[in-house]
C-alpha cells in the first residue's frame, strides 16, 4: 500500500529536524577539531611541553607508525577481543542471574545484601587474586572484565523486571498464563530498552576492566602500550594508544545502538 503524501506542516518539521541535527554534528566536529587545533598550536608556540603531553601531529606520525608495522592492529585486535568475550559474558550471565532472582522470590533475597556488598567493592582491587587463579594472561583480563560488569548487569535487569507494568502482569495470569509464558511474552519484551541502557553502560565498563587487567598482566594490547610508552617516557605512544582505545570504544558502543536500532525496527510493533 503506498504510503501517503505528507502535509506541508509535516514535510516542514522533518525540515527543521534535519537541519537541527546536521547543525549539532557540525558543532560536534568542529569541537573536537577545535581542541586538537589549540593543542597543536600550544605545543608550537611553546605554552605546553610537548615531551609531556605530545601533541597532535606527533600522534598522527606514531599512529602511522604503529600502522605501517602492524603492531597497531594486533593491539586493537587483542584488546578489542578480551573486552567482547568478557562484554558478551557479562551480559549473558547477568541476565541468566537477574532471571532467576525474578522467578525466585527467596532466591532474591538472599542474594540481594551479597550483591550489594560485591557492586560497592572495587573489582580493580581483586586482580591480584584473579592473576593467582586464572594465571597471568588473557584468563585473568576477562575475568576482571566480567567481575566489573557482572554485578551491574544483574542489578539492572532485575530491577528493570521487579518495575514491568503490575496491571499487565495481573491481566496475564488472570488469563491463565504460566511463569514462563509472562517471562518470554511480556517481562523481557517489556524490559528492552532495559537491557540495551545496560548493554551501553557495559561497554565502558568491560573496556575500564579490559585496560586495568593489561596495566596489570599483558604482553599486548592497549593498555599494554599506554604502560610500555609510560615506562619509557614515550608519551606519543601514550596518547596515540589513548586515541587508538577511544576510537575502538566508540566503536563498539556505536555497534550497539545499530543492533538496538534494529532489534526496535523488527520487535517495535510486539514491545
Amino acid at each position: 500500500m503506498p504510503d501517503k503524501a505528507l502535509s506541508p506542516r509535516r514535510e516542514a518539521y522533518l525540515l527543521r529536524l534535519r537541519r537541527e541535527n546536521r547543525r549539532v554534528r557540525i558543532w560536534q566536529i568542529a569541537l573536537v577539531a577545535g581542541l586538537f587545533i589549540l593543542w597543536e598550536l600550544s605545543c608550537r608556540v611553546g605554552l605546553s611541553d610537548g615531551f609531556l603531553v605530545s601533541c597532535p601531529s606527533r600522534m598522527a606520525r606514531t599512529l602511522w607508525t604503529l600502522c605501517r608495522s602492524g603492531e597497531l592492529w594486533r593491539h586493537i585486535a587483542v584488546s578489542c577481543g578480551e573486552t567482547v568475550l568478557g562484554f558478551t559474558a557479562g551480559t549473558l550471565l547477568g541476565t541468566a542471574a537477574a532471571v532467576g532472582m525474578w522467578w525466585s522470590d527467596t532466591a532474591a533475597r538472599i542474594l540481594d545484601p551479597y550483591l550489594v556488598v560485591l557492586n560497592a567493592l572495587p573489582k580493580t582491587a581483586l586482580g591480584p587474586i584473579f592473576i593467582v587463579w586464572m594465571g597471568a594472561g588473557m584468563g585473568a583480563i576477562v575475568t576482571m572484565t566480567l567481575a566489573i560488569s557482572l554485578i551491574v548487569t544483574i542489578l539492572s535487569m532485575y530491577a528493570g523486571f521487579r518495575t514491568t507494568d503490575p496491571e499487565k502482569l495481573r491481566l496475564m495470569r488472570t488469563l491463565g498464563a504460566s511463569k514462563r509464558q509472562i517471562l518470554w511474552l511480556l517481562v523481557f519484551p517489556a524490559n528492552c530498552p532495559t537491557l540495551f541502557s545496560t548493554l551501553k553502560v557495559n561497554v565502558g565498563l568491560s573496556w575500564v576492566g579490559v585496560i586495568m587487567g593489561e596495566f596489570l598482566v599483558s604482553r599486548a594490547g592497549l593498555g599494554y602500550l599506554i604502560v610500555y610508552g609510560s615506562q619509557v617516557f614515550n608519551m606519543d605512544l601514550v596518547m596515540a594508544s589513548v586515541l587508538a582505545l577511544g576510537a575502538a570504544a566508540v566503536g563498539m558502543y556505536l555497534l550497539v545502538l545499530r543492533a538496538e536500532k534494529f532489534l526496535n525496527s523488527v520487535w517495535g510493533v510486539r514491545v
